[in-house]
């Protein structure tokens, strides 16, 4: 289905193309051959922000969730859902896509990150 509603769209590829931040209701869409060939991409183009996979492939999804390097990863639910009030940590004050983010003298809070991992059914926010 999926395939059949981007056929009619036109196909824009440059190689630079995966580098760009839109800051616009722009998506970026690159149909893989496999989920290894996903993570691959994913890993090394991503932000390390948040990152989806929409699958019925349990199999597929928990590899997906388990080697994408993001912050967050979702089976199955919009990436929108990644906030700090929806993930109950109150309002935001910045976001960071950096692994580690302390300065200055540094204690073992400091030197460790959070991966959140989400499962769903269709959530998307509204």
């Amino acid at each position: 289905m999926a395939l059949q509603i981007l056929h009619n769209f036109p196909l824009i590829f440059h190689p630079q193309i995966v580098l760009l931040q839109y800051l616009d209701l722009v998506l970026s869409v690159k149909i893989v051959n496999s989920v290894e060939e996903a993570i691959k991409h994913i890993n090394k183009y991503g932000s390390g922000h948040s990152d989806a996979i929409i699958t019925e492939n349990k199999k597929s999804a928990e590899k997906f969730l388990k080697e994408v390097d993001s912050s967050a990863v979702f089976h199955n639910a919009s990436t929108r859902l990644h906030d700090g009030g929806v993930f109950g940590l109150g309002a935001e004050i910045g976001i960071s896509t950096q692994k580690l983010h302390a300065r200055g003298t540094m204690g073992l809070n400091e030197l460790t990150t959070t991966k959140y991992v989400v499962y769903g059914n269709g959530q998307i926010r509204e």
